[in-house]
């Protein structure tokens, strides 16, 4: 179900890079949008949002059905946190908190079967179109599902070599917020001492041919973080890009309201996600 979607994104990545949004919602409508407005992915978010896996399948249903690769973030390097999604058919995992060589080989091993790894088998999910598709088919196409490492901190930072040279892992994602917190730094992203971090991990899976990606919340960092080679782009939140957009549809009112030069379009896009 995932083959055709996989195929796109990763010849997108190899051809400039791909673009979505971070996913909060429990409403499959809103993963639809995102396909439907032509973003390559979602990431469908149970670290930090409120979706229970049994309307995640809905979501991932929804990202299939508009043509965007459905992504689950999810809370813990865990067997059951890490298969469940991908039993109800995630095309891949990101995986937070990664920060050692163990961390990495242990995402792989929990989310391929043999011999990639030792997922927990069982054919009678929905990935496995519930025992219809033959081992055959199902277990060579699951361990396609990418695996994707946060890297969040300094310790990871530290343990970086080791990260990239775990086999089987297809993305390293920079967390920009949680990775600025770790140097005492709370929130500024942009900061220099966070940008330079940043630029270490970006130009170290460079030289060892592993893709990058993070998450960006302007117009100014998508572009800083593209042109340093980041293919892999994170864009703001589904809730993140509604609020801002709402903040300035509303201010367009309040403008024509007032009789004031109305704000140009461009200026929502620009607010997106601030």
């Amino acid at each position: 179900m995932n083959e055709q979607l996989l195929e796109r994104f990763n010849e997108k990545l190899r051809n400039g890079g791909v673009f979505g949004p971070f996913m909060k919602t429990c409403d499959p409508a809103f993963v639809e949008c995102a396909g439907f407005a032509g973003c390559d992915f979602a990431i469908l978010d149970m670290e930090h949002g409120p979706v229970s896996l049994q309307d995640m399948q809905n979501n991932i249903r929804a990202a299939q059905v508009a043509g965007i690769l459905p992504i689950v973030r999810v809370p813990t390097i865990s067997e059951e946190a890490i298969a469940k999604p991908l039993d109800v058919g995630a095309a891949g995992v990101q995986i937070p908190q990664v920060t050692c060589a163990e961390d990495a080989r242990r995402a792989v091993r929990l989310a391929r079967f043999h011999p990639a790894g030792e997922r927990g088998v069982c054919r009678f999910v929905r990935a496995a179109h519930y025992s219809s598709l033959e081992g055959g088919a199902y277990f060579p196409a699951a361990n396609r599902a990418l695996v994707i490492l946060q890297l969040e901190g300094l310790e990871a930072v530290r343990n970086l070599d080791g990260i990239l040279d775990a086999d089987g892992v297809d993305i390293v994602f920079i967390g920009p917020y949680d990775l600025s917190q770790s140097l005492g730094l709370t929130g500024r992203t942009t900061h220099p001492r966070v940008v330079a971090e940043m630029k270490k991990i970006v130009d170290r899976a460079a030289e060892r041919s592993v893709v990058v990606g993070t998450f960006t919340d302007s117009a100014e960092t998508m572009k800083m973080w593209m042109d340093a080679g980041v293919q892999y782009i994170s864009h703001s939140t589904d809730m993140g890009v509604f609020t801002a957009a709402y903040r300035a549809l509303k201010a367009q009112f309040e403008a024509m309201k007032n009789r004031r030069p109305v704000p140009a379009a461009d200026a929502c896009a620009a607010e997106y996600g601030r």
